[in-house]
């Protein structure tokens, strides 16, 4: 792959540790019977280790890596390429021909779009199993934070509605070609099985964000354009102070809280 031209733009740095590809792929209890969604499988690394396992579904931006794949993957019976963009595709329409009895995605992702890629899949309402996903080690840690650190951000409160997050291990930058600048992480992102539904979820979602708008201020200072006296009701009757910043909060905070508005 030394031959390829690398291109920035698409963030592309190539995983070479076959040992660590493997224990990506077993961090998912992906079977036979599934259907894995794998976003830039770059030169097919990952691709030849989860379409040794399951039917996978790759999405590859860039054109100039069609004959590597292809060369690979051709003749795969379980592996589909589509050379696109992957946040233009309707994903529900790419499978709905495919049979299978889960859904996972496993994937390096370039780190300039992780959260583009993440909403894309929550928005499109996938009926995802398990997520696997490799990403900025810092991102990562956001991701993965809990209320009262500095991380906690509207990012972990929303991904934590939807999925219950798991740090898996930490790779080091040293593993790419070509090297990158950061290390990376493996998280795991599982379905919830017990959510607290939200009334509102378009409420819910503008609430979060806006609770963490400025990170200095309070909740209160960060709400104004809110009905304050429902939210100061909501955190008197559970003993909160109403000088509580945003990252005090936990998912189940912001869900009562939305659910009271």
């Amino acid at each position: 792959m030394e031959n390829h031209n690398f291109k920035k733009k698409f963030g592309q740095n190539f995983l070479q540790d076959k040992n660590i590809i493997k224990k990506i792929v077993d961090t998912a209890p992906i079977t036979e019977k599934d259907l894995v969604i794998e976003i830039g499988p770059g030169s097919g690394a990952l691709t030849e280790f989860l379409t040794a396992k399951a039917k996978t579904i790759s999405y590859e931006i860039d054109l100039d890596l069609k004959e590597i794949l292809d060369s690979k993957f051709g003749n795969n019976d379980n592996s589909i390429i589509i050379f696109d963009d992957f946040l233009k595709r309707n994903i529900k329409e790419d499978i709905s021909k495919i049979n299978y009895n889960k859904l996972y995605v496993v994937a390096n992702l370039p780190y300039y779009i992780t959260t583009p890629i993440i909403d894309k899949i929550i928005k499109e309402k996938l009926d995802i199993d398990m997520m696997v996903l490799m990403v900025q080690k810092e991102v990562g840690e956001r991701f993965t934070s809990k209320e009262g650190t500095k991380d906690y951000s509207s990012i972990t409160v929303y991904l934590n509605y939807y999925f219950d997050l798991k740090k898996e291990f930490v790779i080091s930058r040293n593993v790419f070609y070509p090297k990158p600048n950061v290390d990376s992480m493996i998280i795991s992102l599982s379905k919830k099985k017990d959510k607290i539904k939200v009334n509102n979820e378009e409420l819910f979602l503008k609430l979060i964000r806006d609770s963490f708008q400025f990170k200095r201020k309070t909740l209160k200072n960060n709400l104004k354009n809110y009905d304050w006296n429902k939210i100061k009701e909501y955190l008197d009757n559970n003993e909160i102070n109403e000088t509580v910043r945003a990252e005090e909060l936990s998912l189940n905070n912001y869900i009562e809280i939305s659910n009271n508005l």
